[in-house]
């Protein structure tokens, strides 16, 4: 028998899942590299291609709203830095992304870079100027989890957030049982407010790539101005932290199902993920090898 056939569906990605906990407590104990982050009172943009945008989004959120200084974020393909920013903060898992390597070559020697990377051997720790590397995180799976969410828990550690609380949390979405309603549902609409929008398009990447399942993503107080109308019976809308008033009540009434778990969005991703590699089991695929995708985005060069 071959390894292939061996080999379970979804292998790494379930390791690397059920491992946050452990590698967020490990990425919020590197006190020396959040050192080297912008100051507050620094103006700067953050940068990413997919789920490292998302998280560039959450950070951003949280930065600005925290008052540790002006926090723009951008997809790197489309980010417009000659603004007199004092700082860039790209984040990227792979440190290959062609986008980033691109952002951060343009802006060298005019603008201070910092790289958020999950392997620190590749062509990035070139480009910037200080380098802050999680090896602990990285992941085989072509499907991000975990290093994505170390580099939000340092970064959200980095302006003063004390995350045992959310380390906590994520260790009891760990060990409780899933939704069979969450897992079989038709669609889905994930929402967010503030530094949980990030999250929200985070988990509507997560489980188109892992189970190619139709996902929308919103802030959650645009969800009435028109995605409501794809609510239905059998489908989910999800909210990452407290929804506003009565959106909750106008989901129900279409007879689609409105989940949220009053926990912090972060350790509620988790429970997402565990619902995208069930479902993707489930539809017979393998989330460490998602169709059409690659571990990173490499273009061709004109």
């Amino acid at each position: 028998m071959s390894n292939e056939i061996e080999r379970v569906s979804g292998a790494d990605l379930e390791a690397e899942l059920t491992s946050q906990p452990d590698v967020w407590e490990r990425a919020t104990s590197l006190v020396a590299e959040r050192g080297l982050l912008p100051a507050d009172g620094q103006r700067i943009a953050v940068v990413g291609c997919g789920t490292s945008w998302f998280m560039a989004q959450s950070y951003a959120n949280l930065r600005e709203r925290g008052g540790h200084g002006e926090t723009d974020a951008f997809a790197a393909s489309e980010a417009f830095v000659d603004r007199g920013y004092d700082a860039i903060v790209a984040i990227t898992r792979s440190g290959t992304t062609t986008e980033v390597l691109e952002l951060v070559d343009a802006v060298r020697g005019r603008v201070r870079t910092i790289g958020l990377v999950g392997d620190p051997n590749t062509p990035l720790i070139d480009l910037v100027d200080d380098v802050i590397a999680l090896p602990f995180a990285d992941e085989k799976s072509v499907v991000q989890t975990r290093f994505a969410t170390s580099a939000l828990a340092l970064l959200r550690a980095s302006i003063g957030e004390e995350l045992s609380g959310v380390i906590a949390q994520a260790r009891e979405v760990l060990a409780a049982p899933l939704d069979d309603g969450l897992i079989d549902a038709d669609q889905y609409t994930f929402l967010g407010s503030g530094f949980s929008v990030g999250i929200a398009h985070e988990a509507a990447l997560k489980m188109r790539e892992s189970s190619q399942s139709w996902t929308e993503s919103y802030p959650a107080k645009e969800y009435r101005h028109g995605p409501i109308a794809i609510a239905a019976p059998g489908r989910v809308t999800w909210s990452f932290g407290e929804p506003p008033a009565g959106i909750a009540a106008d989901t129900e009434a279409t007879g689609a199902r409105f989940e949220y778990a009053p926990i912090d969005p972060m350790a509620d991703l988790v429970r997402l993920h565990r619902v995208a590699l069930e479902r993707a089991r489930r539809n017979g695929l393998d989330p460490d090898r998602p169709r059409n995708l690659t571990r990173s985005v490499i273009l061709d060069q004109p």
